[in-house]
């Protein structure tokens, strides 16, 4: 395992520990508790001292809360709520801070929403023996304005021993960078792992320690629900068309003309705005006719040639992500027209199923680009010269995998039992999924639904675990509901469940 994650894959084994089984409530008491013990240790007690806690209104104030809570044995704490409690933005934060509300004579709470009560509470946090910084996690960005600001100062200027909870406030803990100001503590309590901002800035961590909190190690290489949330867009209320990516599905041919179609079908369900088929003339008809929310142009002959380049090129430029391969066929021309699109494409691109066999003659043309390859156990033995250790070995399989990955420099996602993704530096495995989905056109899903990630902007490796997780989840549901009799648009169909319920937790 790797020694620091960065907020994005802390939050995925967040939730991954979640979906497990541990609730959020008792990582919160974990957190706020490890807090507690580490100031006690470093103070050598708190009887006697002036302790205050600076939160905000997220799970980083919620940690604080509980923190307050512990450290109200030994002390008489005041708890400044730097916002309103109102708006305590979390179920386990609420309860927390309802706690507190309970403590009655140990626990003082304050809400500092405006300036009328500044320099009282200013002068309360600039006069502790003891200052704990919970007002921001890992999402902050920009100016820091109001109480906030007000805050951070009053706390740079206390003489006060200073403790940021899991971040210094206003520090960013990916880059060390600090946008506008940020507490300068004396000691930082992390969670789990280091975060790779906080090894750059002693200046604003102080002593770093890092505290478990009872996520296995495991959870960092599993997929799930958390990797799905860090590629997720937001939609505001102004979103319009064109906001959430446009895709392009290059395949078909005469033989086949379902894989594109469900390629499309699985972006749309994920969320993309626009997902464009090019198909040459023999099939694009037949896709037409698959549904009418989906965009089709028709390229030249039976099947994709170098003579339909210079339309993909036009195309290609007006997208925001490509997905190569479904139903292409393996003719010469098609072959050679693949490798020559690839190597001239300049955004993202996932390459599949036939793609993948024709880039097997000139695999460096990966290198260099924003990319996914998705191949089974037989692709990955025609692109790379290798075949996969058999019978499956998954340590094995891993290694080969993350090697082949760091030879391309391109993503891989392995679809097998346990499917393994891999930049050629980190890894996961993701085990969603089920025997149901040998079935014909799961792959082609699977590459609509991480088109749709890439078109949204997500680095190939963080949408290809978001995808194998949705797809093998969306799979999964399907077959509750029938069994193992699916095909593949039972998975479509079951794509927008997954979504809404994790944009919903």
């Amino acid at each position: 395992m790797r020694p620091v994650l960065t907020p994005e894959e802390m939050a995925a084994a967040d939730r991954r520990a979640i979906a497990a089984g541990t609730p959020e409530a008792v990582l919160m008491e974990r957190a706020g508790r490890a807090v507690a013990w580490f100031v006690r240790r470093t103070c050598g007690g708190l009887y006697g001292r002036r302790v205050v806690v600076a939160c905000g209104t997220g799970n980083n104030g919620g940690d604080g809360f509980v923190f307050a809570r512990h450290a109200s044995r030994e002390s008489i704490v005041s708890v400044v709520l730097v916002g309103n409690p109102g708006e305590i933005r979390t179920k386990e934060a609420r309860e927390n801070w309802n706690l507190l509300e309970k403590a009655f004579f140990r626990v003082k709470l304050i809400a500092f929403e405006d300036s009328s009560d500044a320099e009282s509470i200013i002068g309360l946090i600039r006069s502790a023996d003891v200052v704990v910084d919970a007002i921001f996690g890992t999402g902050i960005r920009g100016r820091i304005r109001g109480p906030a600001s007000a805050a951070i100062d009053a706390i740079n200027s206390s003489k006060g021993f200073k403790v940021s909870v899991d971040v210094p406030s206003g520090l960013d803990p990916s880059t060390g960078d600090v946008h506008d100001k940020a507490v300068k503590a004396d000691m930082t309590v992390t969670f789990h792992k280091a975060k790779p901002g906080l090894l750059k800035r002693p200046d604003c961590v102080g002593e770093l320690l890092v505290a478990p909190i009872g996520i296995a190690p495991d959870y960092e290489l599993f997929a799930g629900p958390g990797d799905v949330r860090a590629v997720l867009k937001p939609r505001t209320p102004r979103a319009k068309k064109g906001d959430f990516g446009k895709l392009l599905i290059v395949g078909g041919s005469a033989e086949y003309s379902g894989a594109p179609a469900l390629s499309a079908l699985a972006a749309l369900r994920t969320g993309v705005d626009m997902a464009v088929v090019a198909a040459p003339k023999a099939a694009a008809d037949a896709i037409r006719g698959f549904s009418p929310n989906l965009i089709v142009r028709s390229l030249s002959g039976e099947h994709l040639a170098r003579d339909d380049l210079p339309r993909l090129y036009e195309l290609a430029a007006q997208s925001d992500g490509i997905v190569v391969g479904p139903g292409l066929g393996l003719e010469a021309e098609t072959r050679e027209a693949v490798i020559e699109f690839v190597k001239m494409a300049r955004g993202p691109i996932l390459v599949d199923a036939d793609a993948i066999k024709a880039l097997s003659a000139k695999p460096a043309s990966l290198k260099g680009k924003r990319s996914v390859v998705t191949p089974h156990a037989g692709e990955f033995a025609i692109l790379t010269g290798r075949a996969m250790a058999d019978p499956p070995n998954i340590e094995e399989r891993m290694r080969q995998v993350k090697d082949a990955s760091k030879n391309l420099g391109t993503t891989i996602l392995l679809k097998a039992h346990e499917d393994i993704i891999s930049d050629g530096e980190r890894l996961k495995l993701n085990l969603t999924g089920n025997p149901g989905m040998t079935v014909g056109g799961t792959g082609d899903v699977l590459s609509g639904i991480a088109g749709a990630f890439l078109a949204w902007g997500a680095e190939p490796f963080r949408a290809a675990c978001a995808a194998a997780f949705v797809s093998g989840k969306a799979g999964d549901l399907a077959k509750s509901e029938k069994g193992y009799h699916i095909v593949a648009t039972d998975v479509v169909e079951k794509i927008s469940s997954v979504m809404k319920s994790i944009e919903g937790s």
